[in-house]
């Protein structure tokens, strides 16, 4: 059976009692996992938050933390952070039994961004920084540097108040890294950001992780998910449903099929002469459907999708070879391979239908936003990728 977790508090683990001070502070020997949870569960009340979490957070990896509204991340994140207690279970963090013993290690972007609104921004990272362990000579000019990275070397001297969100997001970014942590837990770090100040973020994330940084992240964009991050973790209804590799989902979510639409606009058909550009090209992929139904040896079937055709590879067939079969027939404005991104998979796995995901990574593909496609044929449409 599984044991109650052991609740450590504040007053056990002294607030100064870090592992010293400043940078120059000796570090815990590496282990293998930063983080690791072993039945995990909270509950609050009668509704289950967290049920039987197992995880593994290898140390020096980057993971992106992803899952609908309400299935555990944060709260799975706060109990990392030793903010909540779990019901049941066990967690280590950087080797020790809490993040409390390590927190002089860790840096925390909380969902629910907090500064110290009276203080003005330089005192503010000043005062962090220091109860971070970190020293005190030096520790203007480490301030300046940060600011003049983030674009915000005018505010200084400015109340936090007086910040924009975005502005107080960064702030509080910087709060979470100033002392070089080991673990950086970001819970919704994009949230609220311009693409300027989100693409910033993404690349200061990056250089956290390159210096070997064990990073983790939650977010709904999966966008960033994908392109950042080392694994992928999914949480659903309180349990884990995907822990991968980017590669990893993609080809165990791969449909096996490739989207092929035809060259150029029809015209109008003498039975519907008023029918919309849309309304003739999905009836030619209809027309084209039947007509390749029974001409495609490598496609297990074919049906119409939007202006062309979705046509799924037989078992043992390569998809390239369909590929060439589809493009042999007439002049076509693509011909691809239908690939799935995070944000496909992740619909699939919230609406619990996988089966029909093919044609929504067709559809996806087909709107420009979707998955990445190879891609052969005249056209200049093929092979649209994500972020």
């Amino acid at each position: 059976m599984t044991q109650p977790a052991t609740i450590l508090s504040e007053s056990k683990v002294g607030f100064g009692q870090g592992l010293g001070q400043g940078f120059g502070r000796m570090r815990e020997r590496p282990s293998e996992n930063a983080i690791e949870l072993r039945g995990v569960t909270k509950t609050f009340g009668s509704k289950i938050a967290v049920a039987n979490l197992d995880l593994d957070i290898p140390s020096g990896k980057l993971i992106g933390l992803i899952g609908p509204n309400g299935a555990g991340k944060t709260t799975t994140i706060r109990m990392v952070m030793s903010i909540l207690f779990p019901d049941y279970g066990k967690i280590e963090v950087l080797g020790r039994a809490s993040a409390i013993e390590s927190k002089d290690r860790i840096g925390y972007l909380p969902e629910e961004r907090g500064l110290y609104k009276k203080m003005k921004v330089a005192a503010f990272l000043e005062f962090v920084a220091r109860l971070k362990g970190v020293e005190s000579n030096g520790l203007p000019n480490l301030v300046r540097s940060w600011l003049q990275r983030v674009e915000l070397a005018d505010v200084a001297r400015k109340r936090c108040e007086e910040l924009s969100k975005g502005m107080q997001q960064k702030v509080q970014f910087i709060a979470s890294v100033i002392h070089q942590p080991d673990l950086l837990i970001l819970d919704e770090p994009f949230s609220g950001l311009d693409p300027v100040n989100a693409r910033l973020l993404r690349d200061l994330i990056d250089e956290q992780h390159s210096r070997g940084c064990t990073v983790i992240f939650s977010t709904h964009q999966m966008s960033q998910a994908e392109s950042l991050c080392d694994r992928i973790v999914m949480i659903h209804q309180g349990q884990k449903v995907l822990d991968n590799t980017p590669e990893e989902i993609r080809s165990r979510f791969d449909p096996r099929a490739v989207y092929a639409e035809p060259d150029g606009v029809p015209t109008a058909s003498p039975l519907h002469p008023d029918a919309s550009v849309a309304a003739r090209s999905q009836e030619l992929a209809r027309t084209l459907t039947a007509q390749l139904a029974e001409l495609l040896p490598d496609a297990s079937r074919v049906e119409p999708s939007g202006r062309g055709v979705l046509a799924h590879v037989r078992e043992g067939a390569s998809p390239s070879r369909l590929m060439a079969q589809l493009a042999s027939f007439g002049s076509m404005r693509r011909v691809e391979v239908v690939r799935p991104t995070l944000e496909d998979v992740f619909i699939s796995i919230v609406q619990g239908s996988v089966a029909g995901g093919a044609e929504q990574i067709a559809s996806n593909n087909r709107s420009g936003w979707g998955g990445s496609g190879s891609s052969v044929g005249g056209g200049s449409g093929g092979g649209s990728s994500g972020d």
